[in-house]
């Protein structure tokens, strides 16, 4: 099924550029019926850009919901139809300006599953060749490469603040220390 795509029974409130917000009709387990307010989203990839010599490429990126500039990890919803490794490709080329000569699949979550369709996948890029960014207009994001080390430590003390950049760098930490030992 596609995860964008409304469940049969629901009520489409609002059609956006990247979410729709349905109401879902939902039966409780005493019987009765009520309605939940979904968040319909394409998915979404995460990237890990590793560099030579034990680096990463984040990004500076400016979030205006929060009216905040972050730091986190590059990524990108999923264009209708495309598969996520393709987005992931574009994705990096776009924000960072970098090709990858390899892109993984590490894993997979929901995102919030209490109101969101939305699936990201985080993919490790290595083999980096260094190109020009393309962004989209309303972006602004600018590439920081940063050691390994230090963007971990970041991730533990609340300097990234972003969810998915934070579980992305720990949860590659881990993979990359067990497999040291």
């Amino acid at each position: 099924m596609n995860r964008h795509a409304p469940g049969q029974d629901d009520r489409i409130v609002y059609r956006g550029r990247k979410i729709d917000l349905a109401l879902r009709p939902v039966t409780l387990a005493d019987g009765s019926t009520t309605e939940r307010e979904v968040v319909l989203h394409r998915g979404a990839v995460a990237l890990l850009p590793l560099l030579d010599g034990d680096r990463v490429c984040l990004i500076r990126n400016r979030r205006h919901a929060i009216h905040k500039s972050l730091l986190e990890i590059p990524a990108g919803t999923i264009d209708p139809g495309e598969p996520p490794d393709a987005c992931a490709h574009r994705e990096l080329r776009e924000e960072t300006g970098y090709v990858a000569g390899r892109i993984a699949l590490l894993t997979e979550w929901w995102v919030s599953p209490g109101l969101f369709t939305e699936r990201m996948y985080l993919f490790r890029c290595d083999d980096l060749r260094p190109g020009k960014a393309r962004l989209e207009p309303d972006e602004e994001i600018e590439p920081v490469e940063v050691p390994w080390d230090h963007a971990v430590s970041m991730a533990l003390d609340g300097r990234i603040e972003d969810a998915k950049s934070m579980l992305a760098i720990l949860y590659w930490d881990r993979v990359r220390r067990v497999a040291s030992t």
